[in-house]
């Protein structure tokens, strides 16, 4: 991919994004949920008028499918297909210690993947199946005291989907921890005259990459 595609899909992605985020922008106000001993519980929300409830469903159903059921349907099927050609497919040669080490990174690979789709099912489902729940079926949370506390708690774990997506990267792929520890440690050597050759040789081998990590660099 070249420069400028690489800059059209990026722009086309927000553009199509801040359209499909207009008309729950626009709806979102402040409102007073209800009252518990004399203090106003202060929500903010999309809000919309009672005529336009079905506009409102008909517009969640397809935030619904374009941002949760569509992402789970693809990723599965593009990482099962990804998955069943590094974890099965026999890497061709002699099985020296090279071919080894990429057959690992291969398989460390496919669990990064699987770990991803995990984390995106369970830290999504429960925000929109709160979701639907509430605006579907909303008789069930009429008389819920901690009805507020509850939504509050599944837009954490929803939100908090990308943290763990970097922390997943970050500490299994590359072997970027071990880097960053020996980046460390390099900066707080004590410098003497003996330590500085084996700092340099340090500094130098951690910038040449292993095969194993050359290839999942690739794989990447």
């Amino acid at each position: 991919m070249n420069y400028q595609t690489a800059s059209f899909l990026i722009a086309l992605v927000w553009m199509v994004s801040i359209l499909i985020a207009i008309p729950s922008a626009y709806f979102t106000t402040e409102t007073v949920l209800f009252i518990v001993k004399r203090q106003e519980k202060i929500f903010c929300g999309q809000i919309w008028p009672v005529d336009q409830q079905l506009y409102y469903k008909s517009y969640f159903l397809f935030i619904f499918g374009i941002e949760f059921l569509g992402p789970v349907v693809t990723m599965t099927l593009c990482y099962a297909r990804i998955s069943r050609e590094l974890w099965f497919k026999a890497v061709p040669g002699f099985q020296t210690e090279q071919i080894r080490k990429r057959l690992r990174c291969r398989r460390k690979t496919v669990l990064v993947l699987m770990c991803i789709l995990t984390a995106y099912v369970l830290c999504w489902a429960p925000f929109y199946g709160f979701t639907i729940v509430r605006d579907f079926f909303p008789t069930v949370f009429v008389k819920e005291k901690h009805y507020l506390t509850a939504f509050y708690v599944v837009e954490c774990i929803a939100m908090s989907n990308s943290m763990i997506n970097t922390v997943c990267f970050v500490t299994v792929k590359n072997n970027t921890m071990k880097y960053f520890k020996k980046v460390l440690q390099l900066h707080w050597r004590p410098s003497h005259g003996g330590s500085k050759s084996s700092a340099d040789h340090d500094l130098k081998t951690s910038g040449l990459l292993a095969t194993e990590e050359v290839d999942c660099i690739r794989l990447k």
